[in-house]
C-alpha cells in the first residue's frame, strides 16, 4: 500500500535517528591500534597508530550515515519538527568541529569552506536584504538632510 502524500519517513521518531547519529560520530572517532594492556601503539616517530584513523565529521558524512542520498535531503529532514532539535544539535555537533578547525593551519580552509557552505551566519558577503536596509537609510538620510536644510538633494540611486 502505497503511502498517503509520497516516501514514507526514513525514521519513525526522534530516538530512532538519535541513535544513527551516535553511531556516526562514533565512527569518526577511529580505532586506535593498541596493545595487550589498552595502550594505543606509536611509530617511530612518535605518532598514534590506528586500526581506522579519525575523519572529520562533516554535514555529507552524517546524511550518508543516516542513509540519505545527498546532503540536502538531510536539511530537508532537518525542516520536519519531530526531527528539528536532533539533527540541529547534530549539526552544531559538526559546526563546533569546524569552527574549532579554524585556529589549525592545516585544516582552515576546509572549516571556513564547510562553515559557510552548512551553517548561517557564517558567509562574510551581505545578504540582499540587508543591502536594501542600507539603501533605505541612505534615502531616509538625504530626506532628512531636505526636511532639515530645506534644500532638495539628488537621491542616492536605487537600481
Amino acid at each position: 500500500m502505497a503511502h498517503a502524500g509520497g516516501r514514507p519517513p526514513k525514521y519513525k521518531n526522534a530516538e530512532e535517528i538519535e541513535e544513527k547519529i551516535e553511531q556516526y560520530f562514533k565512527s569518526c572517532e577511529g580505532e586506535p591500534l593498541c596493545d595487550d594492556e589498552g595502550n594505543q601503539l606509536v611509530n617511530k616517530y612518535g605518532y598514534p597508530c590506528w586500526i581506522k584513523p579519525p575523519k572529520p565529521p562533516t554535514v555529507t558524512g552524517l546524511a550518508l550515515a543516516l542513509g540519505f542520498t545527498t546532503r540536502l535531503s538531510l536539511l530537508n529532514y532537518q525542516g520536519k519538527k519531530e526531527f528539528m532539535n536532533t539533527i540541529t544539535r547534530a549539526k552544531t555537533k559538526i559546526e563546533e568541529y569546524a569552527e574549532s578547525r579554524l585556529f589549525d593551519r592545516d585544516g582552515s580552509n576546509g572549516a571556513q569552506f564547510s562553515l559557510r557552505n552548512n551553517f548561517k551566519g557564517w558567509n562574510g558577503e551581505q545578504s540582499e536584504s540587508q543591502e536594501e536596509l542600507q539603501k533605505l537609510d541612505e534615502i531616509i538620510k538625504s530626506i532628512d538632510k531636505v526636511a532639515v536644510n530645506g534644500k532638495k538633494e539628488i537621491q542616492p540611486k536605487t537600481d
